[in-house]
């Protein structure tokens, strides 16, 4: 019988790689609660019809990449393609926008049927951070400057480029939607193929074409600064110089649209050269029709996602995750002998008064010798030796595992503040 393996796309976290994962949340919880935002968990199913009023049913996720299928009562449902979308849902449905300030984020899962490559999987996952109900520039600031607090306190700023666009009101860009696809149709021979497609389907994303033919040709097409409303003008030009008072570094790039038909106004992308091709790992921008265009109330929203498959290969790249983060132990308790019981106590204890620290009880007996043998290989930097003398004596020995220094013997009124001593990061 062959082996079942796991789906093309959708991969396993092994226990080697989970840690700095773990680091990367960790740092991503704390930074985020420092600004009070407060995490929101929504399902991964949810019906089609939501991504298709959000994200626009002619864009390239919705046509080709949703997961989607009828459930046993006909009803159309997809895995979740983004977050967004099933936030503004979410906070709509138990009454958490209107007349009301928000400031969320969450993490988990999305799905998109598209080619597997390195950092993109078709079993994904996400951090979003989103707010609602602030109309002015300064929370674009906010969430931008968020983003680059976490780059700085993972090691990664120094690598990722921050570029920003004004998208303008839904009407300059209507505007300048008509203008561009009326050039690019009078130059479609001239076009990559996939630009060519995209005239008729999603024409801004022509602006973000790789192909560097298309980009020349663009150099003569409609200009979208050309079509932004004075408000507009003056919240991007706010917004900017709010980022230049907190030291945040940005590139004005004007061709940059964002992927999704509910952008207006801000848009942003952080982009690296660290990783190949896939060069985004954290965009967003305001989207302040989707409530309305999801059946809400009209409440201005601004948001952004970042992908942790790709974060995390640069934390690793760059070696930016600290190396205790990868210990999975840092003390294992020796038994020899009839004393498993008062051994067992006694890492309990310590457990209680050292929360942070991770013992591992040997377990199966075994002599001394081939306890020491799983006390080495299980990469912990202390054994701790809790034999019959040493209960007799109310002692444990401390034997270094991972450096040349003679063993100790400490009383156990004393144990604790001799270990949080030594493992100390």
């Amino acid at each position: 019988m062959s082996k079942i393996q796991a789906l093309r796309g959708m991969s396993d976290l092994l226990p080697a790689q989970t840690p700095a994962w773990q680091y990367f949340e960790s740092v991503v919880n704390q930074v985020l609660q420092s600004y009070g935002y407060q995490e929101i968990r929504f399902p991964v199913l949810e019906e089609t019809d939501l991504f298709c009023r959000s994200i626009g049913e002619v864009t390239d996720i919705v046509e080709k990449e949703m997961y989607t299928f009828n459930d046993r009562e006909k009803k159309k449902i997809s895995l979740r393609p983004e977050g967004t979308a099933s936030c503004v849902r979410a906070c709509e449905q138990h009454g958490l926008l209107y007349n009301q300030t928000q400031r969320l984020w969450y993490a988990g899962p999305m799905f998109r049927h598209e080619r597997p490559q390195k950092g993109r999987l078709r079993q994904f996952h996400q951090v979003g951070i989103e707010a609602f109900g602030f109309e002015g520039p300064d929370i674009d600031a906010e969430v931008i400057i968020i983003t680059a607090k976490l780059w700085r306190k993972l090691g990664i700023l120094d690598a990722v480029t921050l570029h920003i666009n004004n998208l303008g009101s839904p009407q300059a860009r209507a505007e300048f939607r008509a203008a561009l696809v009326e050039f690019l149709n009078t130059h479609k021979d001239q076009l990559d193929e996939d630009s060519q497609r995209r005239i008729a389907t999603n024409p801004l994303r022509v602006l973000d074409s790789k192909v560097e033919k298309t980009q020349q040709l663009l150099d003569n097409a409609p200009s979208l600064s050309d079509f932004i409303d004075s408000e507009s003008r003056e919240h991007f030009a706010v917004l900017q110089e709010l980022l230049n008072a907190a030291g945040v570094d940005f590139v004005v790039n004007s061709r940059l649209v964002r992927g999704l038909d509910y952008y207006t106004g801000t848009v942003f992308e952080w982009i690296t050269d660290k990783l190949g091709a896939q060069g985004t790992v954290c965009g967003g921008g305001r989207y302040d029709g989707l409530v309305e265009q999801l059946g809400g109330r009209s409440t201005p929203g601004i948001g952004c996602a970042m992908g942790i498959e790709r974060l995390v290969l640069m934390l690793e790249e760059l070696n930016c995750v600290p190396e205790h983060v990868y210990k999975s132990v840092d003390i294992y308790v020796v038994a020899p002998g009839d004393v498993s019981a008062q051994a067992l106590a006694l890492t309990e204890n310590l457990r209680l008064t050292l929360p942070q620290l991770r013992i591992v009880n040997h377990c199966g007996g075994g002599n001394f010798k081939s306890q020491f043998k799983k006390a080495d290989k299980s990469g912990a930097t202390l054994a701790l030796i809790v034999g019959e003398s040493e209960v007799q004596n109310k002692q444990a020995g401390i034997k270094f595992l991972r450096e040349k220094r003679e063993q100790i013997t400490v009383n156990w009124n004393d144990l604790a503040t001799e270990l949080n001593a030594l493992l100390s990061y």
